[in-house]
């Protein structure tokens, strides 16, 4: 299962990325909402584990895109 991951703290995506992939997920990480749309058009992804606090949009916002 493909999953994109949202979140601006580089710190704490990389210790849910690690989560994840132990799990068996293969995991992308984008640090704001401008990178989800180029994230998305290019990659079909099972879920998205998205941040409700990005710096650039609300992620309410980016899930009702």
């Amino acid at each position: 299962m493909r999953l994109l991951l949202v979140e601006d703290n580089e710190r704490f995506a990389a210790f849910v990325k690690e989560g994840l992939e132990a799990g068996g997920f293969t995991v992308d990480v984008v640090y704001n909402a401008e990178d989800v749309d180029a994230a998305v058009d290019t990659v079909d992804y099972d879920a998205i584990v998205l941040d409700l606090g990005l710096p650039d949009m609300d992620g309410i916002d980016v899930l009702k895109k």
